[in-house]
């Protein structure tokens, strides 16, 4: 379903419809999150996701068209660049231990560190919500902190963007 939401995204004309589609796809991906046992991510996309960014973007579709405009550039030069940004990213990958490899760094060092003391020191059976809501406490404070500041950022920006549009229309 993320699939098919994806590409009925890609398709769409109506700028509308693709806000809405991209909740739904936010939602979509928040259950997947639920089903991977990750409820505090999963809390988090459908918070910020589905929620937040579907409220903005429709705060931003009212002050502007209801439809995507044809483009008169050429879209070359911004394939050249996804494509050119995918091989680094790709290229940078290639010196990463394998996936689950049982001797890479991450599973030899920390998680049995938090795996062995977490349940003991903090007592939530979730080891992913005890990393999050308490040894990394702080960080993901500061996380919401910087997710907060960039929506009240946007929203100053639509109150500025409609005030400059009551005083355009006063004038005329």
């Amino acid at each position: 379903m993320l699939v098919a939401t994806a590409l009925a995204i890609v398709g769409m004309q109506s700028l509308f419809a693709t806000v809405m589609l991209s909740g739904v796809f936010s939602l979509l991906s928040a259950l997947l999150l639920v089903t991977l046992d990750a409820v505090d991510v999963a809390f988090t996309e459908a918070a910020v996701g589905a929620g937040i960014s579907t409220v903005l973007m429709l705060g931003t579709l009212a002050l502007t068209s209801r439809f995507e405009r044809a483009s008169s550039r050429s879209p070359a030069l911004p394939l050249f660049v996804v494509l050119v940004t995918g091989a680094a990213l790709i290229y940078g990958t290639l010196d990463m231990p394998n996936f689950g490899d049982a001797n890479s760094p991450v599973q030899t060092h920390v998680s049995p560190e938090y795996i062995e003391r977490s349940p003991h020191e903090i007592g939530v059976p979730n080891i992913v919500t005890a990393i999050l809501a308490s040894y990394r406490g702080y960080d993901t404070l500061g996380e919401t902190a910087v997710v907060f500041t960039a929506g009240v950022g946007v929203l100053m920006l639509l109150s500025g963007l409609r005030r400059r549009r009551r005083k355009k229309s006063e004038d005329a």
